[in-house]
């Protein structure tokens, strides 16, 4: 890529469909037009979104609530799939069916999305279950509260109902958010 078309690209403004789209105090960061001109998925600051070819937004999936989105290239394209995050109970989130984006051209869009999934994070670890399987601790910065917010994610949404499962959950999750409070 020639410097002329980084700066192209830097610089560049949203389509006017997507910047219409938009609320007035929400830009679009970086965006990529689907295939079969079937709109653009779009970053902003509060989130990813997808915006119609009529013009039309989906609500935003929040950073935070973004448990994977996994790019795969090809050429100036490619697809991501997006896993969604739910609550599921306190504490407690569950993986949601991932949907996949097909793009004609990515741009910024992988890097911008990978930088704000990653500034949630403030802490990952993986802890094994009695059985078989683990749970995900995470520690996320969630916008308009203060400090973390730890969660839970079970690898298998099974375990969840396994007692012996949940009382290691929530005994790590303890011990997770006791190590990060000052003596």
């Amino acid at each position: 890529m020639s410097l002329l078309d980084v700066l192209r690209r830097r610089f560049a403004r949203a389509p006017e469909v997507v910047r219409l789209a938009l609320p007035a105090e929400e830009q679009a960061l970086a965006w990529g037009p689907l295939v079969r001109d079937d709109g653009w998925l779009v970053a902003t600051p509060r989130g990813l979104r997808r915006v119609g070819a009529d013009g039309t937004a989906d609500e935003p999936l929040p950073w935070h609530e973004i448990g994977s989105a996994t790019w795969t290239g090809a050429g100036e394209g490619g697809t991501f799939v997006v896993t969604p995050l739910a609550e599921v109970e306190p504490g407690v989130q569950a993986r949601l069916a991932p949907t996949r984006h097909t793009l004609t051209e990515a741009g910024d869009l992988p890097a911008v999305v990978r930088r704000r999934v990653d500034q949630t994070v403030v802490a990952s670890r993986r802890v094994p279950l009695p059985e078989r399987g683990g749970v995900l601790l995470v520690a996320r910065r969630v916008p308009g509260q203060p400090g973390r917010e730890w969660t839970v994610v079970f690898d298998d949404d099974a375990q969840r109902a396994d007692p012996a499962a949940r009382e290691v959950a929530r005994q790590r999750l303890a011990e997770a958010v006791a190590a990060e409070q000052p003596d």
